[in-house]
């Protein structure tokens, strides 16, 4: 059975059921959004507990990423993830779960031929090209500077 792009299109359209995009939307705004917002009263209570900006900042950081590599650890985070859809990609909590989830995946091949050699398979392009691109800016900031 030969299909045309125009007819496999069409025979996907009848198969599929519809998505509802607007409240896929709201529901992974709804998410990120409570994700940010625990950040922000996570900043306020270290602050209230006398760390300064830089350092409750730390804090908050350390404790998103601390909960979303537990959340995956627990297979929590994907359950949250299968139906908050993109409101669980808050940079930190996303890239936690990046992290982890490649590293718990593949732990049975032991640690340096399973975890160790998976670890990055996600992040590791996000990092190389990140730190790369970091460089080409100082660079070129550096060069901008001197006229």
């Amino acid at each position: 059975m030969d299909m045309t792009n125009q007819q496999y299109n069409q025979y996907v359209s009848e198969k599929a059921d519809p998505s509802p995009l607007w409240k896929d939307c709201l529901w992974a705004f709804c998410v990120g959004g409570a994700i940010c917002a625990g950040g922000q009263g996570l900043l306020a209570l270290y602050k209230s507990w006398g760390a300064d900006q830089e350092d409750a900042g730390a804090w908050v950081s350390i404790t998103l990423i601390f909960l979303a590599s537990l959340l995956t650890g627990l297979g929590v985070f994907d359950n949250i993830a299968k139906h908050a859809g993109a409101g669980t990609l808050v940079p930190i909590t996303g890239f936690s779960n990046a992290m982890v989830s490649p590293a718990l995946e593949f732990k049975s091949e032991g640690f340096v031929t399973g975890t160790g050699a998976k670890l990055f398979t996600v992040a590791g392009p996000v990092l190389a090209y990140g730190i790369s691109a970091s460089v080409i800016y100082g660079v070129v900031l550096y060069i901008v500077g001197l006229f």
